[in-house]
């Protein structure tokens, strides 16, 4: 009967102490949540494959977005286009104003590579090229980019133009670009595209060699895409992708002077925080009694 009830108390012991454990784990972590933040107006980081929040700053306020509408872009040119097809470079697409490949007027460039250009230079010619090519003009290819927007689920962005320069109607929100970013990771191009550092004509038979603008793709171990962007009134932008153990975590830093740098905290924290909800606290403390 001792011997039972000895037991007993051992039991009830390590139960206490596992509750005891749970319970300051739970408010650690919710601790750490709770007081973590980052120097961005808007700022959010998603797990790809489950569509899981991991992290969230004012994710959901609709902002402009800057050269981060050429995710929505390239994934209409890549799903929608005949990537072959070459297109003839407008005086318009020639003339815009802010980043540019250089495509000069009358040059005929295939589909595939601008959005090449569109993503490794920001091009905003490439841009209107693509937006010419598929959508008759400019307004006709930003009907074709919210009714596509809406069908996969994006439903607070509007999109006016395929560049992003400022426009009062153009907006959109870090989850929105984080869920068209999902989507775009989901085409090998897409993957190719934002995931490399330097393209060499060769190998498509393009017209020039590709260098990425975006730099955390040398930053972050792991990274693969995925667009910067910067307009006066959208501030520095930056959406990113890092591979961790397989798996995608998507992060969109909005409004954000330092947004090499917050990325990386992003980055950090969520692979803290997540480390510590898998943390199996049983395991731990019968691990203690062996």
């Amino acid at each position: 009967m001792r011997k039972i009830i000895k037991n007993n108390i051992i039991v009830l012991l390590i139960n206490i102490i596992i509750i005891q454990i749970f319970s300051t784990t739970v408010q650690a972590d919710n601790k750490i949540k709770n007081n973590f933040r980052v120097n961005a107006r808007c700022a959010i980081a998603l797990d790809r494959d489950s569509g899981q929040v991991l992290f969230e700053q004012n994710g959901y306020e609709i902002v402009p977005m800057a050269s981060t509408t050429k995710i929505l872009t390239a994934i209409i040119a890549i799903e929608q286009g005949k990537l072959d097809d070459k297109v003839t470079i407008s005086k318009k697409a020639a003339s815009i104003r802010g980043s540019k490949v250089g495509y000069k007027a009358g040059e005929e460039i295939a589909l595939k590579e601008l959005v090449f250009g569109l993503m490794f230079k920001s091009g905003n010619d490439a841009a209107i090229a693509i937006a010419e090519s598929l959508g008759g003009s400019i307004e006709g290819f930003a009907e074709i980019m919210n009714h596509y927007a809406k069908g996969i689920g994006v439903l607070d962005s509007h999109f006016e133009s395929p560049h992003g320069l400022d426009s009062n109607s153009h907006y959109s929100s870090a989850y929105d670009l984080a869920i068209l970013t999902s989507k775009g990771m989901q085409y090998d191009l897409f993957r190719e595209i934002v995931g490399s550092k330097q393209i060499s004509k060769n190998k498509y038979n393009f017209t020039r060699d590709y260098n990425n603008i975006n730099k955390i793709l040398w930053l972050i171990p792991g990274a693969n895409g995925v667009k910067t962007g910067y307009t006066g009134g959208a501030g520095k932008c930056l959406v990113s992708s890092i591979n961790h153990n397989g798996k995608d975590i998507i992060i969109v830093v909005l409004n954000c002077t330092d947004r090499w740098n917050q990325t990386q905290k992003i980055y950090n924290h969520v692979l803290e925080t997540v480390a510590f909800e898998n943390h199996n606290v049983k395991e731990l403390v019968y691990g203690n009694f062996k």
